[in-house]
């Protein structure tokens, strides 16, 4: 049994999920006085997370849509775009501890393959898309002479 996508096109859950993610990735391994449980829960939070945000690029990028490739699309992959790279900016520019730069640097991957997972699987969507048949002239039955429109005789 397939169940039918319901929803639209949504632009903040995709961007919401991929600054959740990172904000929790980069909070796992920030300093301050973590317990390695803290910093465990972090990491398993950021991890569950990053699956939840899979999940949803890959339902707004299988969704139906009569019109093709839509606004949302572009936004979604635009904004996917400035994460990846505000995350490699604050990697090099920002001088921070290892553990904080390495991650920022997983980030910076993680997001261009978000990006690049939902513009591929946005694509493959589209052209599985059955083609809508214009609408052909010549198949309509032409009206005889004399007869009424609603095909009876008068």
């Amino acid at each position: 049994m397939v169940v039918e996508e319901r929803r639209g096109a949504r632009v903040g859950t995709v961007s919401g999920l991929a600054l959740l993610t990172g904000g929790t990735a980069v909070a796992a391994v920030a300093g301050g006085a973590h317990s390695v449980f803290a910093t465990l829960l972090l990491g398993l939070l950021a991890l569950g997370m990053s699956h939840s945000l899979w999940v949803e690029i890959r339902r707004q990028a299988r969704r139906r849509t009569p019109g093709g490739w839509a606004r949302a699309d572009t936004v979604n992959t635009v904004l996917l775009g400035c994460w990846a790279e505000a995350a490699l900016i604050l990697t090099i520019v920002e001088g921070g501890p290892t553990p904080v730069r390495a991650v920022g640097a997983a980030l910076t991957m993680a997001y261009v393959c978000c990006c690049v997972f939902f513009v591929t699987e946005r694509r493959r969507a589209l052209a599985s898309q059955p083609a809508t048949e214009p609408r052909n002239e010549a198949s309509e039955p032409v009206p005889t002479p004399g007869a009424h429109p609603a095909g009876r005789d008068i």
